[in-house]
């Protein structure tokens, strides 16, 4: 017998409690609402006339809102999505009527409620039975309707919802002790209820509102969790076992294989003697025939437990992707007022986020990254990224390192595998402090030089020395570095005098760089590279003085992706983005966080930049890169190398996607041309993993010609490459 017979089943005793719940409801029915709240009086000693007064003067609204829900994470392939990661404070998947068996809504009735489609809001005859119980000293029982325990269960979840804990705590204390205020209230609100939803919907947010011990909330997850199923799939005996948690989820959940009282060992006893009585209760009421009772109630309780994905562990080699999408929503004000809030509001809003990752990048990403940069290295704190950027949107499509991703201290302390640190991030984004491009940077000076309008084949003083003289910064004045003795050498020791702009960047020539910021403002050289979005990590000052040229600003390695997909953008610098798409609980859009797009430098210099960048991959440092890509597009590319070959770095673009490749020292220093993995050199890892990640990107998305300014040769002749140090050394 369906829950529909249920409805229609009316007794005298019904409908005399039906009409109760809505006599209550008049000035005029003073004695039927005095029987209904003389056992709350009984406890409370107020006079029957106060009492009613009370109950009177009680607010009757209680709204079915939307309940707290776990939100999403998700990749889209091919117009299908992936799932990276759930967030929740409580697992719970809202659904509707007819997505929960019948099984379950009779189950509920009967066993908690039988005179549900009887009463108006207050079983009369249940409230009567459990006041006299305690009046006369017995033990307390339950005479609350499935109203009542849905008001309690609202009450609750509204302080369950405040982000302060002690007002949390106040809000819980108050909506859970036992007094006859609190009853007299929850009446009230559940006759409200009842004149304001339908029979449906009230039993609907019951079982979706209800814990089912633990995380578990509502009968969707509940099926999952318990049963591997779904609210709409469980067999009768599954039914009456998730109901039968409702009573008391610590006592009778199944997720406790070892419980003395409720375990494998017993089969599940205490679960299986609440669920036979509720199997018990729907044969009573008739919602089930002999027939299956006998069946349901000879069957073993037999849970088959699946723990929810939860936190960006669960996002496998994207997980720091995903957090820093976390970070992203944590800046996001559509969230709340505050970081904190924001990130408490994702994880209860019950929102899918769909991302800009592209998992083919991220797949290549992966796998170059396993096969050449292990997670741990002996003698040497290893670290090494891979970033990938859409030029033109400021997408992120690809974000991996050498580390497993894990937000457990106690899991970090077993091996330096583990991190929740981003190294291609910025410190406020879960990241590092950030590493020193080297010779990546340089390509700000080059944009400064341009500007300031040099030419590419114009040469410069590139003797090394220790005294270069004054260079001027027209924002804390001349700059004088001589009694220091700050005498910066080339990479490969090159000695030429007079390199040419374009050649000091084809060769990855530091002292040519020097020469060149001695001819500009050092103040100017900062602002463009903020300009390019350009900003150090900690969220500190960029530095200017002239060492800060050959790239000793601690950058996150996002930041030079992004700062490279504009020059690949004709100039126009476009921050990164990562989401492209939130839906919210009810269906809804939600406004995401869009890319701020700007002119970081006039296209006229954008493209002679480009020139001198594409000479770099074709005839440069960054040859063996743009050798190993297949299919090959138009790129350009800048190297860098710190210091005693610390940290290597390739960071290039087409005109579709911008990547970085870095392999750097999270700590301490090692020499990576002395230092060998399992796949080669370190110091030449960046050149296998670029174009593995860039050859992808150019199947995918192509690349065109880039606009390209060739300037004039200068009569003035090239100067010798020393051959022991041929352009394509890595630099």
């Amino acid at each position: 017998m369906r829950t529909k017979e249920f409805q229609e089943r009316r007794t005298f005793g019904g409908v005399l409690g039906g009409l109760s719940g809505f006599v209550a409801l008049s000035a005029a029915a003073g004695l039927l609402v005095a029987a209904s709240v003389t056992p709350v009086v009984a406890l409370s000693g107020l006079a029957v006339t106060d009492t009613i007064n009370t109950f009177e003067s009680l607010p009757e609204f209680l709204s079915i809102d939307q309940l707290s829900q776990k939100s999403n994470i998700y990749a889209v392939r091919d117009g299908s999505t992936q799932l990276l990661a759930s967030f929740y404070d409580q697992n719970r998947i809202e659904v509707g009527w007819d997505a929960i068996s019948h099984f379950v809504t009779d189950a509920a009735v009967s066993s908690e409620d039988p005179r549900f489609y009887e009463h108006g809001g207050i079983d009369l005859q249940g409230t009567i039975r459990a006041g006299l119980s305690v009046s006369l000293g017995g033990e307390t029982q339950g005479g609350s309707s499935i109203s009542q325990q849905y008001v309690k269960n609202v009450l609750v979840q509204k302080c369950e919802m405040l982000p302060d804990p002690t007002a949390r705590d106040t809000c819980y204390n108050t909506a859970t002790r036992t007094s006859a205020e609190r009853k007299l209230k929850e009446m009230r609100l559940a006759i409200g209820v009842e004149k304001k939803y339908s029979k449906k919907d009230i039993l609907r947010q019951y079982l979706n509102i209800n814990g089912f011990g633990g995380t578990v909330y509502g009968i969707e997850a509940a099926a999952e969790y318990y049963f591997n199923t779904t609210a709409a799939a469980v067999s009768l005996p599954q039914a009456a076992s998730l109901v039968a948690i409702i009573n008391n989820p610590v006592k009778f959940q199944l997720d406790d294989p070892n419980s003395a009282t409720n375990g494998a060992a017993n089969g599940y006893a205490a679960n299986r003697d609440r669920r036979d009585y509720i199997l018990g209760t729907m044969l009573k009421y008739g919602a089930i025939g002999p027939a299956d009772y006998a069946a349901a109630v000879a069957a073993p309780v037999e849970p088959s437990i699946h723990e929810p994905s939860t936190g960006c562990q669960t996002a496998g080699g994207s997980a720091y992707f995903c957090d820093y999408v976390t970070h992203v929503l944590r800046n996001d004000p559509t969230f709340g007022a505050d970081a904190d809030t924001r990130l408490l509001n994702f994880r209860r809003g019950g929102y899918n986020v769909y991302t800009s990752i592209d998992l083919d990048l991220q797949d290549a990403a992966e796998a170059t990254m396993k096969q050449n940069v292990p997670m741990t290295f002996p003698g040497w704190d290893v670290g090494a990224v891979i970033a990938s950027v859409q030029v033109g949107t400021g997408r992120v499509l690809a974000m991996v390192q050498n580390k497993d991703y894990s937000q457990d201290p106690a899991v970090e302390a077993t091996g330096a595998n583990y991190t929740s640190i981003n190294y291609n991030t910025d410190y406020a984004d879960g990241g590092s402090s950030g590493f020193q491009p080297g010779s990546g940077y340089k390509v700000f000076t080059l944009a400064e030089w341009l500007k300031e309008g040099h030419a590419l084949y114009e040469r410069v003083d590139s003797r090394r020395k220790a005294n270069w003289g004054t260079f001027q910064d027209s924002c804390f004045g001349p700059q004088n570095y001589d009694k220091e003795k700050w005498n910066p050498k080339n990479d490969a020791d090159e000695s030429g005098a007079h390199y040419s702009a374009l050649e000091a960047t084809v060769g990855s020539i530091n002292t040519g760089y020097i020469g060149m910021a001695k001819k500009l403002d050092l103040c100017g050289i900062r602002k463009t590279a903020e300009a390019f979005r350009m900003h150090r990590a900690d969220a500190t000052a960029l530095l200017q003085s002239a060492s800060s040229v050959i790239g000793t600003n601690e950058i996150a390695p996002l930041s030079m992706a992004v700062a490279f997909a504009g020059i690949a953008n004709k100039g126009v610098t476009c921050s990164p983005v990562v989401i492209d798409r939130i839906v919210g609980p009810t269906g809804a859009d939600v406004p995401v966080p869009s890319s701020e797009c700007a002119a970081s430098v006039d296209p006229t210099v954008a493209a002679g930049m480009a020139y001198a960048m594409h000479k770099v991959m074709t005839n440069g440092t960054g040859q063996q890169s743009n050798r190993a890509m297949a299919p090959r597009v138009p790129v350009i590319g800048k190297t860098g190398t710190t210091d005693g070959n610390k940290d290597t770095w390739m960071t290039g673009a087409s005109t579709k996607v911008a990547t970085v490749v870095a392999v750097v020292s999270l700590t301490g220093q090692v020499n990576q041309r002395t230092t060998f993995f399992d796949s080669g050199q370190a110091a030449t890892a960046r050149h296998r993993m670029w174009p593995a990640v860039m050859s992808v990107a150019n199947a995918k998305y192509g690349g065109d010609d880039f606009v390209e300014t060739n300037p004039a040769p200068a009569p003035t002749p090239k100067p010798k490459t020393p051959a022991s140090a041929p352009p394509s050394t890595p630099r």
